[in-house]
């Protein structure tokens, strides 16, 4: 099967370029989308388009909004529409958790099959909106499959887990607030991808590792790994519910906010690596 990976460079187009490369059945090539640089490409030759790219979600800056519709959304759909005349079968398409909304306190949340979408920002939004442009364009002959997957993470990534990974070796104290979190091991999500493609699936699905991760023993993992002392305590959790109100990362770190696990279940194995084994993966490259 030919694929086209359209966001070449991308951490997690790479990633899983690489994964499905390890599978003879697979020709992979990828396109970068700067400018019009990813029409270069001769759609007719593949059977499936999985688009990554896009801006990822590291700025509010309202400055920023109208670039995030262009690219989330709207180049989405644009490319969706050149493979679908060049007779491309199937469009994966990287959406994410966020269009459901984003933690903005403490509160624990859980996403089931009856949360609707509702997103509270411009990233968000921009996603849902791409992905009604997509269900639009969906027929018998070109399936659209959408993914929302939450915090994806892996070796040399880039966002909050590798700096949450690196504060374990540095921190002496660290507040004892437990959660829960839907987290993504980025091999985990190349296995869900490359089942996607050999069944041809249709719809939106919800990938997530097997086991709900947690800040608190996140950092034991790394401080433990780096041969560190952290002392985890309780006595600095009322900072963490009254930094919650005025600082936004404080909630995306200790919110509890995953989803129900009956939602990522497929009739396939696709959760490959344990939660464990991804944090020593990772530990591993830092």
């Amino acid at each position: 099967m030919n694929i086209l990976i359209t966001g070449a460079g991308s951490y997690v187009g790479t990633s899983i370029e690489n994964w499905l490369k390890k599978d003879a059945q697979f020709t992979v090539d990828s396109v970068d989308t700067f400018g019009d640089n990813w029409k270069k490409a001769d759609y007719t030759k593949y059977d499936v388009v999985y688009h990554v790219a896009g801006i990822a979600h590291v700025n509010a800056d309202p400055k920023m909004e109208a670039l995030y519709y262009k690219v989330n959304r709207d180049l989405t759909i644009e490319i969706a529409r050149h493979a679908k005349a060049a007779g491309v079968k199937q469009f994966i398409f990287m959406s994410s958790m966020i269009v459901f909304h984003e933690s903005q306190s403490l509160k624990a949340e859980v996403l089931t099959w009856d949360t609707k979408p509702n997103p509270n920002g411009f990233y968000g939004d921009s996603k849902l909106q791409a992905e009604i442009g997509l269900k639009e364009l969906e027929c018998d002959t070109f399936k659209v499959c959408i993914l929302r997957p939450p915090m994806i993470y892996g070796p040399n990534s880039k966002g909050n887990f590798p700096r949450l990974a690196k504060l374990a070796t540095k921190t002496p104290i660290f507040p004892a607030w437990h959660n829960k979190r839907s987290m993504l091991f980025v091999d985990n999500l190349g296995e869900f991808v490359k089942q996607a493609i050999l069944r041809q699936l249709s719809g939106t699905f919800y990938p997530q590792n097997r086991e709900l991760a947690d800040t608190v023993e996140i950092i034991r993992f790394f401080a433990k790994e780096a041969g560190h002392k952290v002392w985890i305590t309780k006595l600095l959790n009322l900072f963490v519910w009254l930094g919650s109100f005025v600082l936004q990362p404080i909630n995306k770190m200790f919110a509890t906010y995953y989803y129900d696990p009956s939602m990522s279940q497929m009739d396939f194995d696709y959760q490959v690596v344990s939660f464990e084994k991804s944090l020593k993966i990772v530990s591993e490259s830092l």
